[in-house]
């Protein structure tokens, strides 16, 4: 019997023989010369294809003026890849809609979407989801003048909602457990930067996802209601038939929990929760 000595295994290598130690005979089945087919197609392409978001400022925004994203999400993918490929620059990041990630996701052309994607039951159906990066709640950013204080006030009032998002669910599940007689009315847009301009073109009373991203289009004239939705979890995704990439994003997670290096890119990219 050969001897496999660890310490002369690359990073990615040691994570295949590990994946293959937990006794999942679908999972063994693919390991092929000790590096997961998963992450060696990876490799094989040259680049991550990672899926984020250009209009939520501070998680995943492309800066017109730098002509470079930026944001926490963008941080992790940059981090996932230089993981992948033990150098910097081999990622190719392609702006995503809520309504367009899982799509691209599942049609194979992203390896994964780092796009504020909220983990929940009936999306586990289509996508593996990695453990919470980021826990934000929907709010409602309108202008100070409106005359708009809480949600009670929006009876026939028109909140813009980005379409594929899960906000509108959100607020009218707020409005069930409270039992408010109150009925808005939503409108969807592509992406969040089209639902700030509807609000400053005075097209929608409010404009509403999580806080985290309305802090980002904070005008002197305009304010988040200190109103609580329900907290919402931010998840890597990834296809259901990628086991290994799944744990090898999770396992990062994991990682940079415990070190405290997660909290201090949240607090380096001035989010809000």
């Amino acid at each position: 019997m050969k001897k496999i000595i660890l310490g002369a295994l690359t990073p990615l290598m040691l994570f295949g023989l590990l994946a293959c130690s937990d006794g999942q005979a679908e999972v063994d089945a693919q390991i092929s010369n000790d590096v997961n087919p998963e992450i060696q197609a990876i490799l094989d392409n040259g680049a991550l294809r990672v899926g984020v978001k250009n209009d939520a400022p501070k998680l995943g925004y492309y800066n017109a003026a730098t002509g470079q994203y930026e944001g926490l999400e963008i941080d992790l993918a940059n981090m996932l890849a230089e993981r992948i490929f033990n150098e910097s620059g081999r990622i190719d990041l392609r702006a995503v809609t809520a309504d367009n990630r899982g799509t691209l996701l599942s049609n194979g052309d992203l390896d994964m979407v780092i796009a504020t994607f909220t983990i929940r039951d009936e999306r586990k159906e289509f996508w593996n989801f990695s453990q919470p990066y980021f826990t934000g709640s929907a709010g409602l950013l309108v202008e100070k003048d409106a005359g708009l204080n809480s949600l009670e006030d929006f009876d026939g009032r028109t909140i813009a909602v980005t379409k594929g998002s899960v906000t509108q669910n959100a607020i009218e599940t707020q409005i069930a457990e409270k039992g408010l007689d109150i009925t808005p009315i939503f409108v969807e847009f592509p992406t969040n930067l089209d639902c700030a301009e509807a609000l400053d073109a005075g097209q929608v009373d409010a404009f509403s996802v999580d806080k985290a991203i309305l802090a980002g289009y904070l005008t002197d004239t305009r304010v988040i209601l200190p109103y609580a939705f329900k907290p919402q979890e931010y998840g890597i995704a990834t296809r259901l038939n990628s086991p290994y990439l799944t744990r090898f994003v999770d396992d990062f997670i994991s990682e940079i929990k415990a070190d405290g290096t997660l909290e201090n890119l949240v607090q380096e990219n001035g989010l809000v929760q």
